[in-house]
C-alpha cells in the first residue's frame, strides 16, 4: 500500500467527516480532521489544509442562518477569540519546527475533547442550567478562539458558555455559524504571515471539495437514520486511536510500512 493512497485515503475520510458532522450531527465532531490529518502530514499543514474547507462550509450557514444570530453575545465572543486567534499564531510561531510538541500539543487537546464529552454525559444538567456571567464568557471565547487555530475545534468553550443561556435553536446554531465564520476568516491573516497557505495545500483542498459535497449530503442522509450517540461513538473511537498515536509521535504510516 503507497504512501500516496494512505496519505489521500485519510484526507478524503477526514474531509468527509467535516461535511457529515456539520450537516447531519450539529458540527461537535469536526475536532476530528486535524488529528486525523496529522497523522499523515504535519500538523501546521493538517491545519492549513481544512482552513478553506471549514471556511466554505460556513458559508453556507452562515447564509442559512443570516437572520439567525445573538449580537450579544457575539460582541463577548467574538473579541475574545480574535485574542485567542493570536495567542494560537503564537504558540505555532514558537514549535513550527518543532513536529513532536505540535503533535503531543493537538494528543492533548483531542484528550481535552474526550473529557469535555464525558464531562457534558456526566454532568450536562447541571453545566446546562448555570448562567455563567460575561467575563466568563470572555476566557471562553480566548480559549475558543486558542483551540480554533490549532486544530479547528473552538466549538467546546463556546458551547458551555452558550447551552446555560437556552436560546432559540435557530439563534444558537446561527450564532455559532456567524462566530466561526468570522474565526475563520480571521484565521486566514495568522495562517497567511505565517507562510501555512502553501500553494501544494491549496491544490490539494480543491481537489477535497467533492469530498465535503459528500460528506454533507451523507450528514443530511444519515441524519434521522442513525442515532447521534452512534456516529459520535465511532468519531470518538477515532479520536482516542489518533490522539495516542500523535502522542506518542507514531504516523500512520508506521502501521504499514
Amino acid at each position: 500500500m503507497s504512501e500516496g493512497f494512505i496519505l489521500w485515503s485519510v484526507a478524503i475520510l477526514a474531509v468527509v467527516l467535516v461535511g457529515i458532522s456539520k450537516s447531519g450531527f450539529a458540527g461537535g465532531s469536526g475536532i476530528i480532521a486535524t488529528p486525523l490529518l496529522s497523522l499523515v502530514m504535519p500538523v501546521t499543514a493538517s491545519a492549513a489544509l481544512l482552513l478553506p474547507i471549514l471556511l466554505f462550509v460556513d458559508m453556507f450557514n452562515v447564509r442559512h442562518y443570516r437572520h439567525s444570530l445573538d449580537r450579544p453575545n457575539l460582541q463577548i465572543l467574538l473579541p475574545a477569540a480574535i485574542a485567542g486567534i493570536v495567542l494560537g499564531a503564537l504558540f505555532f510561531n514558537q514549535f513550527a519546527q518543532n513536529e513532536a510538541v505540535l503533535k503531543r500539543g493537538v494528543a492533548l487537546l483531542g484528550f481535552a475533547f474526550l473529557a469535555y464529552e464525558l464531562a457534558m454525559a456526566v454532568f450536562s444538567n447541571s453545566i446546562q442550567t448555570y448562567q455563567f456571567p460575561k467575563p466568563v464568557g470572555t476566557v471562553l471565547g480566548v480559549l475558543s478562539g486558542f483551540t480554533s487555530t490549532l486544530v479547528h475545534a473552538g466549538g467546546p468553550p463556546v458551547f458551555i458558555y452558550l447551552l446555560p443561556q437556552n436560546l432559540a435553536q435557530q439563534v444558537y446554531v446561527g450564532t455559532i455559524a456567524y462566530l466561526f465564520f468570522a474565526v475563520n476568516l480571521l484565521k486566514l491573516i495568522p495562517y497567511a504571515l505565517l507562510g501555512l497557505l502553501q500553494i501544494r495545500n491549496l491544490q490539494m483542498t480543491l481537489l477535497l471539495l467533492p469530498a465535503t459535497f459528500v460528506g454533507i449530503r451523507l450528514g443530511h442522509y444519515l441524519n434521522g437514520r442513525v442515532p447521534p450517540v452512534i456516529f459520535r461513538r465511532i468519531i470518538f473511537a477515532i479520536l482516542f486511536f489518533s490522539s495516542i498515536q500523535l502522542w506518542l509521535n507514531q504516523s500512520l504510516f508506521s502501521l504499514f510500512f
